[in-house]
């Protein structure tokens, strides 16, 4: 791989979820509150143009960008709680009604999901917002057209749930249908039926192909839901491997023209201590019967364990229409360990074919307690001509390179 561009996002150098479209990238923040829109045209000089700050106490750390539209979630954030000092904190289980406690008009945070007219791609215009009640937003899944689905935490439910949102008119979304595991609508008198210590039942987003919703549900793994109706989801199949593996699923993206699933366990936690987190390869030419047939090799080039912070799997590629679309060659992040490409073109034995390892940050941009100064290479974009755009969550800021192989 070869580095072609950097920017340092105008000093907000942190890094979530990226879109990139008609020459502008629009970069979430999880420690710099809000988004930034940047001038990408020339992708060996990229510039920030406009940061578009969040509201008080809120993650704005994921967002979508189709049809003329941005779409951002809104949520409480969680770093500014009290009780979540560290990430084993966020990531613990927790089965009490946290939604309802945080549903009142002493929320001091905005929760929900607010929408953006593009038609000046450099100047994101607020035209929409969808409020919830609970946490908020999480992650959404959109397109472009008339639906987006997304994870919520809402009032009554013990922690985020798949929701489906009519975006007929986007100045006023609204959620139509909504599904969960059995055990989550705690208002319902639903009793989890997972042990406990199996951490976090929580959908981390679907990817959604042919009304068909492929779920990262974090320590609860796959979830295949059908969405034929929108307002009475149906799950066609769950999967769970954690323990013995340590779950934390993130990503389940479908390869349509080869009845494949990648699906991607996130690494959580420092020195790899929330166990094993695998990228899995599974046949799906069955929806309701997943079969896991190989996982991708972990990088080999060092030992990142020693290095510090997170080492493991966070985010791939999506294959987004009108973004490099791609059935062999899947990017991922790997957080100390960069950027990784492997070939799966044989399914059963993929391959690394590529890498780029960026430099440590010079600063600290996260403000939590006692953390190590390293990288954590966050989120990738390929854009259609294979310019491969990717963040870091802890200060590295926004690179650009190009596939040499």
């Amino acid at each position: 791989m070869r580095l072609i561009g950097h920017c340092d996002q105008g000093g907000r150098s942190d890094g979530t979820q990226i879109m990139v479209a008609d020459g502008f990238a629009y970069v979430a923040h999880i420690f710099s509150q809000g988004f930034s829109v940047l001038d990408v045209r020339d992708p060996t000089r990229p510039k920030t143009i406009r940061h578009i700050a969040a509201p008080a106490n809120t993650w704005t750390l994921h967002l979508q960008q189709a049809d003329g539209l941005l779409l951002v979630v809104h949520a409480q954030d969680q770093f500014r709680r009290a009780d979540i000092r560290h990430e084993a904190d966020y990531y613990k289980a927790d089965t009490r009604d946290t939604g309802k406690s945080t549903a009142t008009g002493q929320r001091d945070y905005s929760a929900g999901m607010a929408v953006y007219d593009l038609s000046d791609p450099a100047d994101p215009r607020q035209i929409g917002f969808m409020a919830v009640n609970g946490i908020g937003l999480h992650r959404i899944w959109y397109v472009g057209g008339r639906w987006a689905y997304a994870s919520a935490q809402l009032e009554g439910f013990s922690d985020f749930i798949l929701i489906t949102i009519d975006m007929a008119d986007p100045t006023r979304p609204e959620i139509v249908g909504r599904f969960w595991l059995p055990g989550m609508n705690i208002a319902a008198g639903e009793v989890p039926d997972w042990p406990l210590e199996r951490g976090r039942y929580s959908l981390h987003h679907p990817i959604v192909h042919d009304d068909i919703a492929y779920c990262g549900w974090r320590d609860g793994c796959l979830v295949i839901v059908d969405l034929a109706d929108k307002s009475a989801p149906k799950l066609l199949a769950h999967r769970n491997w954690a323990p013995p593996f340590g779950g934390g699923t993130h990503n389940c993206l479908p390869l349509p023209d080869r009845d494949l699933l990648v699906v991607v366990d996130e690494a959580v936690l420092d020195n790899g201590e929330d166990g094993d987190k695998p990228i899995w390869l599974f046949d799906i030419r069955d929806k309701t019967n997943p079969v896991s047939i190989s996982t991708l090799p972990k990088p080999s080039d060092r030992d990142y364990l020693a290095v510090g912070g997170h080492f493991g799997p966070h985010n791939i590629h999506e294959n987004r229409p009108g973004s490099f679309v791609s059935s062999s060659l899947i990017f991922s992040t790997w957080q100390n360990g960069g950027l990784r490409i492997h070939d799966i073109s044989d399914a059963y034995a993929p391959r690394e074919v590529g890498a780029f390892v960026p430099h440590a940050p010079a600063r600290h941009v996260d403000p939590r307690p006692d953390r190590p100064l390293v990288i954590n290479t966050t989120d990738v974009f390929v854009d259609k001509a294979g310019l491969i755009y990717f963040t870091d969550f802890s200060g590295g800021g926004l690179h650009i390179a190009e596939f040499t192989g």
